[in-house]
């Protein structure tokens, strides 16, 4: 495949486009095009996450961004945790657009939460003390978002990454629409999805999606091809150079 390609890197819960800086770099130097995107309420998108209702809502600036691109061009779409979900919708919206699409650590479910079971595989397990709730829509409704306290995020999401990464992730991370990400759901044909190759990126240390949870949804939706890193959650900073190689090896 060719160095022109275009990637399309997609944040996971709370992160930006931020997170991607590595990886980018790596990637651009290795000649490819690269387009970091915030989705809405994260990084630098000035929405208020708390006025997030819908998966779609969440979801618009990844949509907007493929529906612009110049006629006949394809793009390689790698999610990260709840990215994972953005990369299916995108997958489901135009599936002649998209290359190859690259799950790491994220969530791989072909129509998103249709049942408990998807939510049990698909979105991190995290106990009451270690988040934070906001009841934006009133005491009465779900939470509007959640966040991860700051003594618990090196640990869940980055504890084998340099400490200065996880000081710079906790300056930047936001809390994340809550009700918009665990109502994601797609309606559509499978067998469409599975024209797109699909690589799934295991870390084998992940404190936030359980290594568990993505055997799980790998067993249920098998992949094209699955690698496995032995990482956090967040290879991006903890091994950035070999989730590089895993990912060009694999065009």
């Amino acid at each position: 495949m060719a160095a022109k390609e275009h990637f399309v890197l997609v944040h996971g819960e709370g992160h930006g486009a931020w997170c991607w800086f590595k990886l980018r770099w790596l990637l651009e130097g290795a000649g490819y095009r690269v387009t970091c995107i915030d989705l809405a309420g994260g990084g630098v998108d000035p929405t208020d996450p708390n006025t997030i209702r819908s998966f779609k809502q969440y979801d618009k600036p990844l949509i907007d961004l493929i529906s612009t691109l110049p006629e006949g061009e394809k793009v390689i779409l790698v999610g990260h945790g709840a990215g994972g979900l953005s990369v299916i919708h995108a997958m489901h919206e135009f599936v002649d657009r998209i290359s190859q699409s690259f799950f790491v650590a994220a969530t791989m479910l072909p129509f998103g939460f249709q049942a408990d079971e998807d939510k049990k595989d698909g979105l991190p397990t995290l106990p009451e003390n270690e988040i934070e709730l906001t009841l934006g829509a009133g005491a009465d409704d779900p939470p509007t978002t959640i966040a991860l306290r700051l003594e618990f995020q090196r640990d869940r999401l980055s504890q084998q990454s340099p400490e200065e990464e996880s000081v710079l992730a906790s300056m930047l991370m936001r809390p994340w629409p809550a009700t918009a990400i665990s109502t994601a759901s797609f309606e559509g044909d499978d067998e469409r999805l599975n024209r797109i190759k699909r690589i799934f990126i295991k870390t084998e240390r992940d404190h936030m999606l359980d290594p568990q949870q993505q055997d799980s949804m790998i067993k249920k939706w098998p992949p094209s091809e699955v690698l496995v890193i032995d990482t956090d959650h967040s290879p991006f900073f903890s091994a950035p150079e070999q989730l590089f190689n895993l990912i060009v090896k694999s065009l």
